[in-house]
């Protein structure tokens, strides 16, 4: 039986088996065919007492005896269609969109239902509508029951594994896992926007919310804390610890004066951007160029197998398609109805939770309806069963190092709050996934080693719009003397969830940022480009060239650093000094100038606690920051900050645990880092290619490498 020693499964595989052991698993794997063959035989019978339009009978009555053979045999030419028809189905159809699958899987299920049954003539009846009930439930039931009896049984675990990866355990060669190094590899996975904080209350405790990971911190991993860089979000975390780089990333989404375009993180041409960018700073492909996959990303790290990764959804290169992607998903009918089971079933929770916060009068809280509650049981349900699913697949073939990231929980506490009960449960389901992809490093053709990460926490509190009646764009225009609009700009969500679930569905981009509008008064100034990362706002001013300093900005509208410094629910400026650099407004005339270190009156970025002033001075020397930065209030007791977006758990600037990420790692590996804390995610890509190097050799650092250091 394989050891768990310090996060690394080790343990030696006996190649042949006693031939009493070879006949005792024969027998089993026999037994389990039959039960599953039974169970779906019932399954038949209960649904043709059930539905008026499916019939085991003829015309003229049969015997129950007749109508049981007539239900065993209907599941069985059901059964041998779904082992050898089903598979050549989808890969005909690699060109539908992939969540157009999903549904298209339930009409050809009910074609091969509709097909074994007509194998009975005469007696096997049903409409074309109820044949797709009739399948579906026979493939859950049938798959429940292969599982159910799978628990105890290490060859038929391994098979129910390889099933959801959608790989065959025989047949083609593409399938069967490759031989490897026994070298150890590198499983790590991002648990997307789940804090310190959070983490350490899902795993303390009794009952723990996320068991799993209460265990393997108890024994086989360390836990630690990681600080973000002041663009707290997804683009920036993931593009340093994928590519080595993050320069130049000041936010979610930016504006280039040069271009005129807004960069988005979450959309595949401006991932594909930043990736090329990031390649071209650091000299390398990224963390997962050797041997590796990239799994849900919006960046691919390098990897040759990339799957549902937005930086290469509009353009492939030759052999970057995966076979554990969607496609690999679907292709056992039961994913696609027990996903689509789940699917409603959260649409159905997310309705129901949003009206029981109305209803109890829950604040803050953010509109819940129109495309959201399909967001986020894509998020929940479909993302996170496929990427699982794909990292299953990539363990059992034995792939030298995965990255994949889990974004459910992101998606829910943008608008349900990082704390609430909404977001606990998402917690739960999470813990299910880590627990599975343990199960199949036990079943890996080599040793592995789990690191679980985040890109960043999540801060709560009212949206800017929500507490002051107004919203950034408007203060904006306020200051600058400019009319404001009847109705402000909508800002889509700064969630990655959103991007996926367009390219899932072979949706268009949305285009890039509308040029700035134009007043309607002859010889007026061109609107300033107002936008939102969580509570970081950037305003640009198109008509100013460069990077426009304070006294450009003063010369043209006096009224604005002004109005925006002393609003009190902004916490701070960044604005560029012609004598002093980068320089930090507060309320009160407080300024911090960056470069000196000198501050006048009270220090603006003291509430923001350590590190604040070394993160704004990095972002301050970015090509791209934008003319003024801004920063919402932070609030030390409470915790709340406001987003500038329909956000009340939100992150992409500085105030509380949006910027406390943690760090999981296994025991047999070295420490994080030797003194500190780690900061910025361009540390952790090198403390994580420390321990890939690590893992290849087998000797592992004691000391381990230093952090940048914090201020």
């Amino acid at each position: 039986m394989a050891e768990e020693r310090g996060g690394q499964r080790i343990g030696n595989r006996n190649g042949g088996g006693a031939a009493v052991g070879g006949w005792r698993n024969a027998g089993a794997a026999v037994l389990r065919v039959l039960a599953v063959w039974a169970v779906a035989t019932v399954t038949l019978i209960v649904l043709a007492l059930l539905l008026p339009d499916f019939h085991l009978q003829s015309a003229d009555g049969d015997s129950l005896t007749r109508v049981g053979l007539t239900a065993a045999l209907g599941a069985g030419f059901f059964g041998l269609l779904n082992a050898l028809v089903w598979p050549w189905l989808v890969r005909a159809l690699l060109l539908v969109p992939a969540l157009a699958l999903g549904s298209l899987v339930f009409l050809l299920n009910g074609s091969l239902m509709l097909l074994a049954l007509s194998a009975v003539p005469g007696r096997g009846q049903a409409g074309a509508g109820t044949a797709v009930v009739v399948a579906a439930a026979t493939s859950v039931t049938s798959s429940a029951t292969s599982a159910f009896l799978a628990v105890r049984d290490r060859g038929a675990a391994s098979r129910r594994l390889r099933r959801m990866a959608g790989l065959r355990s025989w047949g083609s060669r593409r399938s069967t896992p490759k031989p490897r190094s026994r070298a150890a590899g590198m499983v790590i996975l991002q648990l997307d926007g789940i804090g310190l904080g959070v983490l350490r209350g899902a795993i303390i405790g009794e009952r723990p919310v996320m068991p799993t990971l209460a265990g393997l911190c108890a024994h086989t991993h360390r836990l630690t804390g990681w600080r973000t860089d002041w663009s707290s979000q997804t683009g920036a975390s993931q593009l340093g610890i994928l590519h080595g780089s993050n320069e130049d990333v000041p936010a979610f989404r930016w504006y280039e004066k040069e271009t005129g375009q807004v960069l988005v993180s979450n959309r595949p041409s401006s991932a594909a951007e930043l990736q090329r960018r990031a390649q071209a700073r650091s000299g390398s492909a990224g963390l997962l160029a050797e041997d590796g996959a990239s799994r849900g990303n919006l960046f691919t790290g390098g990897a040759g197998q990339a799957a549902l990764v937005l930086s290469v959804a509009a353009r492939r290169r030759a052999g970057q398609r995966s076979r554990a992607g969607y496609f690999a998903y679907f292709s056992d009918p039961a994913h696609a109805a027990r996903t689509a089971g789940s699917f409603v079933a959260e649409l159905v929770r997310e309705v129901g939770q949003s009206l029981r916060a109305r209803l109890a009068g829950v604040r803050p809280r953010v509109s819940r309806g129109g495309l959201y509650p399909l967001i986020r049981a894509f998020a929940t349900v479909v993302q996170r069963d496929v990427v699982t699913a794909s990292v299953v697949g990539d363990i059992l073939n034995g792939r030298g190092v995965v990255y994949a990231d889990l974004v459910a929980y992101d998606e829910v506490a943008h608008h349900s709050g990082p704390h609430s009960r909404d977001t606990r449960q998402v917690l739960a389901r999470l813990d299910r996934c880590v627990e599975l992809i343990t199960q199949a490093v036990d079943h890996a053709p080599r040793p592995y080693h789990l690191v679980l990460l985040s890109d960043h926490g999540q801060s709560h509190g009212p949206t800017f719009a929500g507490a002051f009646g107004h919203g950034l764009e408007e203060l904006v225009r306020i200051g600058c003397g400019q009319p404001v609009p009847r109705m402000p700009r909508r800002e889509e969500s700064g969630a990655e969830a959103r991007g996926a679930a367009r390219v899932a569905l072979h949706r268009p981009e949305e285009p890039a940022e509308p040029p700035p509008r134009e007043r309607d008064e002859p010889g007026s100034d061109t609107a300033p480009v107002v936008l939102a990362s969580g509570n970081l706002g950037l305003v640009s001013f198109p008509d100013l060239p460069g990077r426009a300093d304070r006294q450009a900005i003063d010369g043209r509208y006096p009224a604005l650093l002004r109005t925006l410094a002393e609003h009190q629910g902004i916490g701070f400026l960044l604005v560029w000094d012609a004598l002093h650099g980068p320089v930090v407004l507060g309320a009160g005339e407080a300024e911090h100038r960056l470069a000196s270190g000198e501050i006048k009156g009270a220090d603006p970025l003291a509430p923001f606690g350590p590190g604040a002033a070394e993160a704004v001075r990095r972002t301050a020397g970015f090509r791209h920051c934008a003319d003024i930065m801004v920063n919402s209030a932070y609030d030390p007791v409470a915790g709340t900050v406001h987003a500038f977006e329909e956000q009340i758990g939100c992150h992409g600037g500085l105030g509380g645990a949006q910027s406390r990420a943690f760090l999981m790692s296994p025991h047999a590996l070295s420490p994080p880092a030797r003194d500190g804390e780690l900061v910025g995610a361009e540390a952790l890509h090198r403390v994580l290619r420390r321990w890939l190097d690590e893992a290849a050799t087998g000797r592992p650092d004691p000391a381990g490498a230093p952090a940048r250091a914090a201020s």
